[in-house]
C-alpha cells in the first residue's frame, strides 16, 4: 500500500505542517505499519507552528477526554494526548514513514491499554503480533 495515497494521509500532507511539530497517533501508526488499511480518522498531536496552523484553520474545542484542546478538520488534531503522555516526548520519538511522523507502536499499545475500550482489542492483537510479544488475549 502506498501510504501517501491514503485519503486521510493526503488530507494531512495537504496541510503542510512542519514535521518537527506534530505526530500521528491513534490508529494511524497501524496504517503506517501496514497492520490496518481501514481507519476511520487520523489523530494528530501537535505543538508549536503545527498547532498554530491548525488553530488558524479551525477553532479549538475541549477534547472529548477533557484533557487538552483539539481541532476537527478532516483529521482530529490535539495539543496533547491522554494524561501520562507528554506531547514533546511523543513528537520527538516519532518514526517517519513516507516522510510523515508517527508514534511508535509501543506508545499506541500503551495508549490502547490505558483507554481499555472494547474496540481496541483487535488493534492490540495486531500490535502485539507486530512487536512479537505474547499475543493479546482479549482480557481488558
Amino acid at each position: 500500500m502506498n501510504l501517501r495515497a491514503h485519503p486521510l494521509v493526503r488530507m494531512l500532507t495537504a496541510l503542510a505542517l512542519p514535521t518537527s511539530d506534530y505526530v500521528v497517533f491513534g490508529s494511524g501508526p497501524l496504517l503506517a505499519h501496514g497492520l490496518r488499511t481501514d481507519i476511520g480518522d487520523l489523530d494528530v498531536v501537535a505543538r508549536g507552528a503545527a498547532w498554530q496552523a491548525l488553530t488558524a484553520a479551525a477553532r479549538p474545542v475541549t477534547a472529548p477526554s477533557g484533557h487538552g484542546r483539539m481541532v476537527r478538520l478532516q483529521i482530529e488534531a490535539a495539543d496533547r494526548w491522554l494524561p501520562g503522555f507528554d506531547t514533546d516526548r511523543l513528537i520527538d520519538m516519532a518514526e517517519h514513514h513516507a516522510g510523515i511522523p508517527f508514534v511508535p507502536l509501543t506508545e499506541v499499545r500503551r495508549s490502547k491499554l490505558t483507554t481499555r475500550r472494547p474496540k481496541d482489542r483487535a488493534d492490540l492483537a495486531l500490535i502485539d503480533t507486530a512487536l512479537t510479544r505474547k499475543p493479546f488475549t482479549g482480557d481488558l
